[in-house]
């Protein structure tokens, strides 16, 4: 495969599918894939990049088995737990993030759904969030109800958020109290609601390079507007605490391959960027035009004005 001349088929239009012979991700030279896909990501999406953050709006006690995951009840990790927030804690935390100059807030929680008392207070949050701040709205509540996408694109969410994690074939590896298909129901449940989605996954959890390159296909072939990658962080306590790390030139494969077979996407760097001793500056010479700032759930992540400096530094309008 011609790196070069695939890259300008890209952005003349051209969209790959699961159809080709897609193996040639995996054995590319890895500075020629890296530089292709930060080519397309400034044809087709400019300069511009998408700063987003999270509240952990409510934590552990998780249902499902997810075996990456600090906050499932089935582990034994040091995760903290409490119920759903208070509408003005949400509120102050999003105010101080919009003022340190992120683009988007999202409320994530765990467990399976949320309904009942906790989807109205939820509810009741997002509404106050809409009023009292101009930042983008993006929601991530696990399954829920029909109604309750519309209910939330009423209350001012614009984006729901739900990772199909991995491949179909991998996922009865990753978690079996759901199904890859009730991801997709999901997504579509959501898309049908209005609300744009974002979504993506975790490498690093034991797949083969086939799984990830399945994951990427699949994404565009959902129509996911925004692709978070999260390089696994093992957390001590669940099975995969002692999963050996991915490095460098392994994330930067994965995000320059997802960016060429998504390339009008935002490619959003997650969790991982701890394994860069810079920041990062080699993922976002790589593809990568959005980012998660300031911690994850229950990880560390760069602060704002670290990422501020370092993209502003690079050429990318904040």
């Amino acid at each position: 495969m011609n790196i070069t001349e695939l890259t300008k088929e890209i952005i003349n239009g051209r969209r790959l599918t699961r159809d080709d012979d897609l193996s040639f991700f995996e054995t590319a030279d890895l500075e020629e894939l890296a530089a292709g896909a930060n080519e397309i990501r400034q044809a087709l999406c400019g300069n511009a990049v998408d700063l987003c953050t999270i509240i952990n709006g409510r934590a552990g006690k998780c249902s499902e088995n997810c075996k990456f995951c600090a906050q499932s009840s089935f582990h034994h990790t040091s995760c903290e737990t409490y119920g759903m927030l208070d509408t003005d804690v949400v509120l102050a935390d999003c105010r101080a993030r919009e003022a340190a100059g992120v683009h988007a807030y999202s409320i994530v929680t765990a467990g399976r759904t949320v309904e009942g008392e906790d989807l109205e207070k939820l509810i009741h949050t997002y509404e106050e969030l809409r009023k009292n701040s101009k930042l983008r709205l993006c929601a991530s509540h696990g399954l829920l109800s029909p109604e309750a996408f519309f209910c939330l694109r009423d209350a001012g969410v614009t984006m729901y958020h739900t990772n199909i994690e991995t491949s179909r074939r991998n996922f009865p590896n990753i978690c079996t109290t759901h199904t890859y298909d009730d991801k997709i129901h999901e997504i579509k449940l959501a898309q049908a609601a209005g609300l744009a989605v974002c979504s993506g996954g975790i490498i690093g959890m034991g797949e083969t390079f086939a799984d990830r390159l399945d994951m990427a296909v699949s994404l565009s072939e959902l129509g996911i507007v925004s692709i978070p990658i999260n390089a696994l962080i093992p957390v001590p306590g669940t099975p995969f605490a002692e999963l050996p790390p991915l490095t460098e030139d392994d994330i930067i494969r994965a995000v320059a391959m997802f960016r060429y077979l998504n390339p009008d996407a935002y490619i959003r760097m997650a969790a991982g960027r701890s394994y860069f001793k810079d920041g990062g500056r080699r993922l976002f010479e790589a593809g990568v035009n959005a980012t998660i700032t300031g911690d994850m759930l229950t990880t560390v992540g760069n602060n704002t004005k670290q990422d501020q400096e370092m993209l502003t530094d690079m050429g990318f309008q904040i």
